[in-house]
């Protein structure tokens, strides 16, 4: 696998020597980058003699690069032909600008253009990494997706005991190799997800519909994704950016997401049901907006169709995966749709925690009887939580067959 290895100034910038030497052992290509901070403690020259490659050191080209359009561009090319950003250490700092987004040096722009999985492992002043600034940049990067193997307690250079060691590069080693694992899971899969709500019309102007979000639908197609899946993004109406990779289809009403739902379903051997679909719509849609009167407003709805039980009942072998979103008895009625639609997995949620929200805790129920709780966390920490125990599930419903 090519990655790179984003080397932050700190003490423990020596310790990314080690971490390289392992990362080439594990048979990756390694482009080491340096922070003009980290090249006070570590000079270029050690990194290049373990990787055999160009050490790169700065965002601006040299005066007397052959090529000064392709050296101004080089982190735009990096990000595209790397699969794996590691940075070791990550500073204070480098946490913060990868929080919010600034891109002053070749590693933090190199940042924004990358789209593959990240490993963080920070290494700092215990009080550093104690304070809350540090630690909303932390959430906001396990927000992400991101990997974060956390610092060690002991002795650090400043002389204070504490959290906020370095990792020893074994442990991060062995932390790329999960991620690099995980990344291949889904190859030659074909993941179908929908997100968000749908909007049921009244009239031309005026329409039903919930608070849906879509957030955990782009957080599956987003984890999805980067587990080498082929992903499908059926989205009702929401104001999220669609992951880049991902085929998005954009719908309106129920009957256009099934419809869509459908026509993908020959293809699909995952099929993730995480919008939250209207129940009832207007049959026969008044062409002319109604205006507004003193009198009451009576509406006779029907029912929308139930894309995820229609799945169901043909699904043949793939994997089906459904939400269930309750105000009471969350079990017993999640358990009850997980029987009625046919599902190898159902995903509860309470409704007040479920929508808008960007982080969530749900209730996990298998095909299997299993049943697993997953505390509070990011969404997209809990769409590759999801994943996991999906690929597990596969794998016993497969031994039992």
């Amino acid at each position: 696998m090519n990655l790179v290895l984003g080397v932050g100034g700190g003490i423990a910038a020596y310790k990314a020597a080690e971490l390289a030497r392992l990362l080439m052992e594990q048979g990756h290509s390694v482009q080491v980058v340096m922070t003009r901070a980290a090249q006070e403690f570590v000079r270029p020259l050690t990194f290049a003699a373990l990787t055999g490659r160009k050490v790169i050191t700065g965002l601006f080209p040299d005066e007397n690069a052959a090529d000064t359009l392709a050296s101004a561009t080089e982190h735009i090319r990096v990000a595209q032909e790397s699969e794996l950003l590691v940075v070791a250490p990550a500073t204070a700092d480098l946490l913060a600008r990868f929080a919010h987004g600034i891109a002053d040096d070749f590693l933090t722009a190199l940042y924004l253009a990358f789209t593959g999985p990240v490993v963080l492992a920070p290494a700092m002043n215990a009080n550093m990494w104690r304070h809350e600034a540090t630690q909303r940049n932390v959430e906001t990067l396990r927000g992400r997706g991101h990997i974060l193997v956390e610092p060690e307690e002991g002795p650090l250079a400043c002389g204070m005991v504490g959290p906020g060691r370095l990792a020893d590069p074994a442990h991060i080693a062995d932390a790329v190799h999960a991620v690099v694992a995980r990344a291949r899971d889904l190859e030659g899969e074909c993941v179908v997800v929908t997100a968000g709500p749908t909007q049921e019309p009244l009239d031309p102007v005026r329409f039903i519909s919930n608070r849906s979000s879509g957030k955990m639908g782009y957080a599956l197609a987003e984890a999805a994704l980067a587990r080498g899946a082929r992903v499908v993004l059926i989205s009702g109406p929401v104001h999220l950016t669609p992951p880049s990779g991902v085929e998005l289809i954009r719908v309106e009403t129920a009957e256009q997401m099934r419809q869509a739902v459908l026509e993908r379903l020959p293809e699909a051997t995952i099929v993730i049901k995480a919008a939250a679909v209207a129940d009832y719509h207007l049959t026969q849609v008044p062409s002319q907006k109604r205006k507004k009167s003193a009198a009451r407003w009576s509406l006779e709805l029907d029912p929308t169709p139930d894309i995820l039980a229609e799945i169901g009942r043909s699904k043949g072998d793939r994997l089906l995966v459904g939400f269930a979103a309750e105000t009471e008895n969350l079990l017993a009625e999640a358990r009850r749709k997980l029987q009625d639609k046919n599902c190898d997995m159902l995903v509860a949620n309470r409704v007040e925690e479920a929508f808008g929200a960007d982080d969530n805790e749900i209730t996990l129920l298998m095909r299997t009887g299993e049943v697993v709780e997953l505390p509070r966390a990011s969404k997209r920490q809990l769409a590759d939580k999801i994943l996991d125990y999906l690929i597990r599930l596969r794998l016993s419903l497969h031994a039992a067959r």
